[in-house]
């Protein structure tokens, strides 16, 4: 029988994953191009969702403060290297979120804003947070001309041929 810490990471890491194959799409001279002046590049965001999964949740997780201070270029310079340390940090956080136990999701954890919130909801935050950023990826491939797949297999339009319609 599985736990809930066991159950948790493994959905977390599929998030993850479908996160990532969106994320290999950028093209390498397209990683840092923003949409806008003074908006997050490619990059950025994917090297924010690296540093806020490991440096601000699962610090707070496992009862730490936040240690988040950049999502800058000084943190993986390159598609590769942006890739290779989404893919590093999301290694650690599933490391250590492995040594939870189903009574550490009840007890709360600390949010940056000096909250207390039950861990396993502070966690539903991050797959949130995550979710919010693979759709800026979307959109941002999609203004760069980038065709991207369909989430879970199916395009709206195949849903919509598909449906049962009065």
């Amino acid at each position: 029988m599985r736990t809930r810490v066991e159950e948790f990471i493994r959905y977390w890491d599929n998030v993850r994953h479908r996160t990532l194959k969106v994320a290999e799409l950028v093209p390498a001279d397209k990683m840092e191009w923003a949409p806008a002046e003074g908006a997050m590049t490619f990059g950025d965001v994917i090297r924010h969702l690296a540093v806020v999964e490991r440096w601000m949740f699962l610090e707070n997780v496992m009862g730490r403060p936040s240690r988040y201070a950049s999502h800058g270029r000084e943190l993986a310079d390159g598609r590769e290297a942006i890739l290779a340390f989404l893919r590093e940090m999301h290694a650690d956080t599933l490391r250590e979120l492995a040594t939870l136990n189903d009574a550490d999701l009840d007890r709360p954890a600390t949010t940056p804003a000096g909250k207390p919130l039950a861990t396993w909801k502070w966690l539903r935050g991050m797959v949130e947070h995550e979710a919010h950023h693979r759709g800026q990826i979307y959109l941002m491939l999609r203004l760069c001309g980038v065709a991207t797949p369909p989430l879970y297999g199916l395009t709206s339009e195949e849903v919509r041929r598909g449906a049962a319609v009065d």
